[in-house]
């Protein structure tokens, strides 16, 4: 069976559990101000952040007593099966195929900012291009450059906060608070999610990482406090620097609120535009990373053409599941919306999420002697915490956006009937070559 090279320690992890995540500071969150207004966005933040902190403490149980480079499936097959296993899987899938799309549209749009000329997509498609090869050369290159704009990106939204906080008004944080009530809160639940949306991801390099039994804890746990300071700073500083209204509905909010501070003609602002490009990256890369091992991780279960697990036999890595994820994002890319494929891959990440903490309970009971490093604390409330959230979120999420919600269904009947259809052939030949 291929196998993956442990190379990532726990710096590397931190910096691609935070660097998974980190364009969600950048862009995408913003839209829920359009549903919320500052303070209605703040409180769905705030119910949002309590929901992943709860999941990652549990679910760090999960990735170090399986360090399988599918992750959430592996969990959910071996509690309920391999149907347990094929929703799991799908709903990882859907989450890190159509998050790398959505953040190449946003990395469009930072550089057609700064340069109008410059097509949207065009840079979108050379994106995938570049971060797809640059992941077939080996996962220690990657986690190295994934390190290196990770720092830049964390750096840069320090440095975003220090230049706007002098033009931070709470009148101006409190113009539109809560246009739509409790319902405006529930209808951005999707757009808090995209602060912390992916981080889980690291459990798709886990069969990569050194001694995993303290790695994993360290990565994760560092990451998502990390996370947590990051969004509510970014978010905060931004709504006080002016017209929330103005960047309710746009891919690039950070050099828009800078902006109104210290002027279009700033050197801080051609500052962060550029930089803040690594936050994007950062991301871009981190996912992209994470979708292949996915896509690998259920190719070599038998949920996905066994071609897409096949292994670089001197890079070591799965090139087949990179290209083939580099090639869905962009038609991905050219075909959906922002705001669509966030609220898509925010639906995909939930019902994982649900699979996950379910599959923490089973294997509670039904493998009790399974090796644990790292126990879920405050057992059974912590991880009761993330599922109830989890599932309120989801429903939010299928009641605002019923469309959303049966793209998503249709993609998993035919994943199912995939899935169906080729165990009934491999049952077939089975059978043909016993009575031969």
């Amino acid at each position: 069976m291929a196998a993956l090279k442990p190379e990532i320690g726990a710096i590397g992890l931190w910096s691609l559990a935070v660097g998974l995540v980190i364009s969600g500071e950048y862009f995408g969150w913003s839209y829920g101000w359009a549903a919320a207004g500052t303070v209605g966005f703040l409180l769905s933040t705030l119910l949002v952040a309590v929901l992943y902190l709860a999941f990652i403490f549990s679910f760090t149980e999960l990735t170090t007593a399986i360090p399988d480079a599918g992750g959430p499936f592996e969990y959910a097959r071996r509690a309920f099966g391999p149907f347990g296993g094929l929703i799991a899987g799908y709903a990882a899938l859907v989450e890190f195929a159509l998050a790398p799309p959505a953040i190449a549209a946003a990395l469009g749009a930072y550089i057609h900012f700064q340069f109008e000329h410059v097509p949207v997509h065009a840079v979108g498609l050379a994106a995938f291009a570049i971060f797809v090869w640059l992941n077939i050369l080996g996962v220690r290159q990657a986690v190295r450059f994934e390190l290196f704009v990770t720092v830049l990106a964390v750096a840069e939204l320090l440095v975003f906060m220090a230049v706007v906080a002098p033009g931070f008004e709470l009148e101006n944080f409190m113009t539109n608070p809560m246009p739509a009530g409790l319902p405006g809160v529930l209808a951005a639940i999707p757009f808090a999610i995209w602060f912390f949306l992916a981080i889980e991801g690291v459990a798709m390099a886990a069969e990569e990482v050194k001694e995993p039994r303290t790695t994993i804890p360290r990565g994760y746990i560092s990451g998502i406090l990390t996370l947590v300071v990051l969004a509510f700073g970014v978010m905060i500083f931004a709504g006080g620097a002016g017209d929330s209204t103005r960047l309710s509905g746009i891919d690039y909010p950070l050099p828009e609120a800078m902006a109104m501070v210290v002027g279009r003609q700033s050197g801080w602002l051609h500052m962060l535009v550029t930089i803040g490009l690594f936050g994007l990256l950062a991301s871009f890369h981190g996912i992209i990373l994470s979708c292949s091992r996915q896509i690998f991780g259920l190719a070599r279960a038998g949920y996905l053409p066994s071609s897409l697990a096949a292994v670089h036999s001197v890079r070591r890595t799965p090139h087949v599941a990179l290209i083939a994820t580099g090639v869905f994002g962009a038609i991905a890319l050219l075909l959906g919306r922002t705001s669509e494929l966030i609220t898509l891959s925010a639906l995909g990440a939930l019902v994982m999420y649900v699979c996950s903490m379910l599959a923490l309970f089973r294997l509670r009971r039904i493998a009790p002697a399974l090796e644990r490093p790292f126990r879920a604390p405050w057992y059974p409330a912590l991880p009761f915490v993330a599922l109830a959230l989890s599932l309120l979120s989801l429903g939010v999420i299928v009641w605002f956006n019923p469309i959303v919600a049966v793209v998503f269904l249709t993609g998993f009947a035919g994943a199912a009937l995939y899935y169906r259809a080729r165990a009934a052939y491999l049952a077939h030949v089975a059978r043909s070559t016993t009575n031969a």
